[in-house]
């Protein structure tokens, strides 16, 4: 498929899409999508006309309606879409967070303790994280790489945590013998 060029409008409406869809695996109303990106109803419904002239998006006509993200919207995204990911938790101020799966976990200037930063890419909305707020990633399923940290700041669009990194393990907990 050829690149299509998003507004950082339709990414975030098409991101909050993936990620409600995700959760419910069922169509989305409109009234849902405009909630999680705090926008009017009716603008969501003039953005998915375009979004479904792009053919990123496809509506579900009925009383269970709405809309459904096409194969499409996950590659304009560059989210891949497996069946059964591996589960990687994620922890908000000790709270296992639901509905949310580490995708990634990019580290960042590690040859400098103090500048210590990770991007951790989510399948999910990073919306009800803020900055300074503490975070547990992992432990991922080989390493058992287990990452504690602060929220230093967010893409809410692409889903991407930057934390800066207080504490890390490989392999988390005791080691097996």
């Amino acid at each position: 498929m050829s690149s299509i060029e998003l507004t950082s409008s339709q990414k975030s409406i098409l991101s909050a899409l993936i990620n409600l869809y995700g959760e419910e695996e069922d169509a989305v109303k409109g009234e849902a999508i405009a909630e999680e990106v705090d926008r009017n109803p009716g603008t969501i419904r003039n953005q998915m006309q375009s979004l479904k002239a792009l053919q990123l998006v496809e509506g579900v006509p009925g009383p269970k309606g709405g809309y459904k993200p096409t194969s499409n919207a996950y590659e304009a995204l560059d989210i891949q879409r497996m069946d059964e990911p591996a589960h990687v938790p994620i922890k908000h101020e000790g709270e296992t967070v639901d509905g949310v799966n580490v995708d990634g976990i990019d580290l960042s200037s590690v040859h400098h303790p103090e500048l210590c930063r990770a991007e951790i890419h989510v399948q999910g909305s990073v919306r009800g994280f803020h900055e300074g707020d503490s975070v547990t990633v992992g432990p991922t399923p080989l390493s058992k790489l287990l990452i504690e940290g602060t929220v230093d700041g967010k893409d809410d669009t692409a889903n991407v945590l930057i934390l800066r990194i207080d504490d890390m393990h490989a392999p988390a907990g005791e080691a097996a013998h």
